[in-house]
């Protein structure tokens, strides 16, 4: 039978700080460790970046709903012959998102316009936020849109770089267009909406 090498073990004459040092390189005993450590990170990373996009696709599922929800009320003229405001509607479009929680009210801006024609909608919905909001419910037969945009905080350190609109913030946008449906005879008051 052959005799197996054994490793050689330092020398006690080495100082003791060799030895440790030694002893340390031939450990094998915390490898699954340090690998783990080396990949938590960036799997952790991955995993919270895709925990938030779901919940910004989440937010915009759910704001999309809202707007077509309570765009109902104008088409049908609740909102016009019930005296509703924009902060009523603005209520109601936060009370359809309850999930999102009290900063629903600060963090959403709707703005509804009437239009000529649903042509001309067109460059309006191309356009970004408008700087002051309007509201123009229309009357019977308007063409209306309506479009709402909701800042939603970003966490992720990745996503704040690639999805961000502004300060760490992601701008979910949602709209409907529609013509009012003739719900009274009585015209509608001209408002003119800032551009």
């Amino acid at each position: 039978m052959a005799r197996v090498a054994r490793p050689k073990c330092p020398s006690r004459s080495w100082p003791l700080r060799d030895r440790l040092l030694a002893r340390f390189a031939s450990a094998e005993r915390g490898a699954t460790t340090i690998e783990f450590a080396f990949v938590a990170i960036p799997f952790l990373l991955l995993i919270f970046a895709i925990i938030e996009l779901g919940l910004v696709f989440l937010v915009s599922v759910t704001l999309e709903n809202a707007v077509i929800d309570s765009a109902r009320t104008i088409r049908t003229g609740e909102v016009q012959t019930g005296g509703g405001t924009a902060n009523t509607f603005k209520a109601a479009l936060c009370t359809r998102m309850s999930w999102v929680g009290a900063s629903c009210t600060t963090a959403l801006t709707v703005d509804v316009r009437t239009f000529s024609g649903f042509s001309t909608t067109g460059a309006a919905l191309s356009s970004n936020r408008p700087a002051s909001p309007c509201w123009d419910p229309g009357g019977p037969g308007s063409v209306v849109l309506v479009r709402a945009y909701y800042n939603w905080p970003l966490l992720t350190p990745l996503l704040q770089t690639g999805l961000q609109s502004a300060g760490g913030k992601r701008l979910i946008t949602a709209a409907s267009a529609f013509s009012n449906e003739p719900y009274s005879d009585t015209p509608a008051a001209t408002v003119t909406c800032p551009a």
